[in-house]
């Protein structure tokens, strides 16, 4: 009998032995299989971000979080309902001033005559990114292209850094490399683009960094830190992903959609009524 509870604690002690030697090495495997995505590289030795992208959330309709409602008219039953979503603001809601809160609140109110998107106008930076259409990345070590379905709109990304002319709907973009990330400084907005079809807004002090890091091959991350002291009481930021379009033969087609806008702009102006 003393036998054995003597091999009992011997075989206790090995499975001890065993298991520490299991948990202390479980470790070293995972940080060996965390090791961070390098991109492959560009010609000049860059991270490689050309593709066609997309973002794939509701950040378009309201970039705080939200829950499903009707769209603007209610005839219309479920289509142009708006999707829920968690939202792509961290760390709460958007830090507005009293001044400017009330000003978003009318926008939304008066979305119909207000949004910009509404009228076919440039989405300005960072809507752009995550409008619910694709956009293109073209790179040169001079210059990096972006190419937006939505309105044929076009930022260009100077990594030799120039000064903007004059502020402009899509802003001015200065860019430059950290590592894996690519780091664009935009700034020289006017005050005319909103971020969401929820009114929420800027003026023509904003001042956005955007960092786009890849993933995976099929993944980009992004984040933009959004700095406007006319609007906000302190900087904030937006992240989320965008998704590497890889149907055969993808690419960005036309949507010159002021022509669909056309009566919204112009109606007003007609000496003969529509009946």
């Amino acid at each position: 009998m003393r036998n054995r509870y003597r091999n009992m604690i011997a075989g206790f002690a090995a499975l001890s032995v065993l298991l520490a030697v299991i948990v202390t090495s479980t470790p070293c495997h995972a940080q060996a299989q965390a090791q961070p995505y390098r991109t492959p590289r560009t010609k000049d030795g860059k991270p490689d971000l050309n593709g066609i992208w997309q973002a794939v959330n509701s950040a378009n309709w309201d970039i705080e979080g939200h829950g499903a409602a009707p769209g603007p008219f209610w005839q219309l039953g479920a289509e142009f309902s708006v999707p829920p979503g968690l939202g792509v603001v961290e760390g709460g809601p958007i830090p507005y001033k009293p001044e400017a809160l009330q000003i978003k609140k009318e926008n939304f109110a008066d979305r119909m005559n207000r949004d910009p998107e509404i009228k076919c106008y440039l989405p300005g930076v960072p809507r752009a990114m995550y409008m619910p259409y694709p956009f293109q990345i073209i790179m040169s070590p001079e210059y990096i292209m972006m190419v937006f379905e939505y309105a044929g709109a076009v930022r260009t990304v100077y990594m030799n850094h120039k000064d903007a002319p004059a502020d402009s709907w899509m802003g001015w973009s200065n860019g430059h490399w950290e590592g894996e990330a690519l780091v664009v400084d935009a700034a020289d907005f006017n005050e005319l683009s909103w971020f969401d079809r929820a009114g929420n807004f800027h003026s023509d002090a904003l001042h956005v960094v955007e960092r786009f890091t890849a993933a995976d091959k099929d993944h980009l991350n992004y984040e933009a830190t959004i700095e406007d002291p006319k609007v906000f009481t302190r900087p904030w930021k937006i992240r989320m992903p965008l998704y590497r379009i890889v149907e055969k033969n993808a690419q960005i087609l036309e949507d010159k959609c002021v022509e669909f806008s056309e009566e919204v702009l112009y109606g007003k102006l007609r000496k003969v009524p529509l009946k």
